[in-house]
């Protein structure tokens, strides 16, 4: 696809959200719009019927699973049940926010790779992001503010901390199958215990069993 320049654009990266001032707010401003925008996409995101065929997937690969996947997809239910507990909106998203799919000139944020995007719950690519882009809480709360215009409700935050346990969840299968199909672009048997270990350390922080009693409620 070919689009038109964007003069001074820089492509994003872990440092550079970091290093660029007002970068995540700025990323919080594009969410919004895009959220609000009123498209209407064509595929449906769906968290855990993309995990059952991840798994289905892997089933016919020799490639091991990190050790107890299975029983984090087993405690993934409680998270189910609380995203289920209440409608939750839906959006059009990106749902694969790398640093490296985000475009800069320093007033405004740009968007592009649109291979995963789908109707899902707006909080998806907020989580997904700070996930990818390693954002610390100063820059979670940039990023927040200017995508709510103030606080976020708590069901919001929640379902925002949420998703960043659950794309790491999922997105540790994307990596192995990566590594049983031979890509060989990166370590993806590094990279999905990475975040399948990054998974695990929030699912057990206490503070998460409060976010999904806040979605729940």
């Amino acid at each position: 696809m070919v689009t038109r320049f964007l003069e001074g654009a820089v492509t994003m990266s872990p440092e550079a959200f970091r290093t660029r001032q007002g970068a995540p707010a700025r990323a919080g401003a594009v969410f919004r719009r895009l959220h609000d925008s009123g498209a209407v996409f064509p595929f449906r995101f769906e968290l855990f019927a993309m995990i059952d065929d991840y798994l289905s997937i892997l089933a016919t690969k020799d490639v091991a699973l990190p050790e107890g996947y299975h029983d984090v997809v087993r405690d993934a239910g409680a998270v189910r049940a609380a995203l289920a507990a209440r409608s939750l909106p839906l959006a059009p998203c990106h749902c694969d926010p790398l640093c490296e799919n985000f475009l800069d000139t320093g007033k405004a944020m740009w968007i592009v790779d649109w291979e995963y995007s789908g109707m899902n719950d707006p909080m998806w690519d907020l989580g997904d992001l700070s996930v990818e882009a390693g954002f610390d809480e100063d820059q979670e709360e940039e990023m927040l503010r200017a995508y709510f215009g103030a606080q976020p409700a708590a069901r919001d935050r929640g379902r925002m901390v949420i998703y960043k346990a659950m794309c790491d969840l999922l997105w540790t299968l994307w990596g192995l199958i990566q590594l049983a199909n031979g890509n060989p672009a990166d370590d993806f048997r590094a990279y999905a215990d990475g975040r399948f270990a990054r998974c695990r350390r929030l699912m057990a922080d206490p503070a998460f069993a409060a976010h999904l009693a806040a979605v729940a409620a």
